[in-house]
């Protein structure tokens, strides 16, 4: 049985239509990616997912259970990692975690050991009578995290969860956003980070303006969308552009640089290099960033 099943969700904010059609499945024990650039509805469907946002359309089960009839049941059985620091400033990191338990009926010793448990997960014990205002934004985000698994849930839903975090904690939470999916636990994620996606996600979508774009592995997209590899040429001059042309390479022209998207670059690589020009000419793998850039587009969004 898919954890998540959607079909045709639609959500418009006036005349604008932030969700425009998306289907999508989230099996169980995968992680699951929703990407996309800003304002392409990725947080509005989360908030769709936990009820937080009504969808003016489409059919949503969770577990198999009806959006509507059974959000009560839904929401016991779903964690949530939101963008936003909803920790409470009043209480200790670990009154906050003891805390939350009691909005699942997770009371008195089981609520500390639960406490306990996750504390020392999250290598958050040295720090479990401090106030959050003494915490560094990459502690915050830890504890955001521990809180959305007090209730031991069977979906875990995370929305941009690493933004901002120093090297080091960004890969502390892939670390154990990896343990918790081996030990079967499902993940749907939205990021902005490629590295994240591609390092976590056993499946993703791609959407812009509400839809969308791709679906599927990431590395298998990568390979069938751009290619197994990228030539990279800085200030590209006409003897290059038509060594390009004759060879009918695949040409993203960005102006001062070219992308030539390669199945097999080794050879025209060699052959450029040697026969026009080799300076400022890199060939390295593709990525999904190659792949999310050539589908959404390069101009910034607000």
């Amino acid at each position: 049985m898919d954890i998540v099943r959607a079909e045709g969700l639609r959500k418009s904010f006036g005349v604008l239509p932030a969700v425009n059609g998306l289907s999508f499945a989230v099996h169980k024990g995968e992680c699951f990616g929703l990407l996309g650039p800003n304002g392409a509805g990725k947080t509005t469907t989360i908030r769709m997912l936990y009820g937080y946002t009504p969808r003016d359309a489409g059919v949503l089960t969770l577990f198999g259970l009806d959006i509507d009839r059974d959000i009560r049941e839904i929401k016991r059985r779903i964690g949530i990692c939101q963008q936003e620091d909803s920790l409470d400033p009043d209480l200790t990191v670990r009154e906050n975690l003891a805390g939350f338990a009691r909005y699942f009926s997770i009371t008195g010793a089981e609520a500390q050991a639960r406490a306990d448990e996750l504390l020392h997960f999250f290598a958050l014990q040295g720090r479990a009578g401090d106030k959050i205002a003494t915490l560094s934004g990459g502690l915050k985000r830890r504890l955001m995290l521990a809180r959305a698994l007090v209730n031991r849930p069977d979906l875990l839903i995370l929305d941009e969860p690493t933004t901002g975090l120093d090297p080091q904690s960004r890969q502390l939470l892939w670390d154990k956003l990896t343990e918790l999916k081996g030990a079967g636990l499902t993940l749907l994620l939205t990021t902005h980070y490629m590295e994240e996606a591609a390092r976590l996600c056993d499946r993703l979508v791609i959407v812009d303006h509400g839809r969308i774009l791709v679906e599927g592995a990431p590395a298998t997209l990568v390979r069938e969308q751009v290619g197994e590899t990228v030539l990279e040429i800085a200030d590209p001059d006409r003897a290059v552009r038509e060594f390009l042309a004759r060879e009918g390479a695949r040409v993203e022209d960005l102006g001062r640089r070219l992308l030539v998207h390669l199945d097999d670059g080794d050879a025209l690589f060699l052959k450029l290099t040697r026969e026009i020009r080799a300076e400022g000419c890199t060939l390295r793998p593709a990525t999904l960033e190659d792949l999310f850039l050539k589908l959404t587009g390069r101009e910034l969004r607000e």
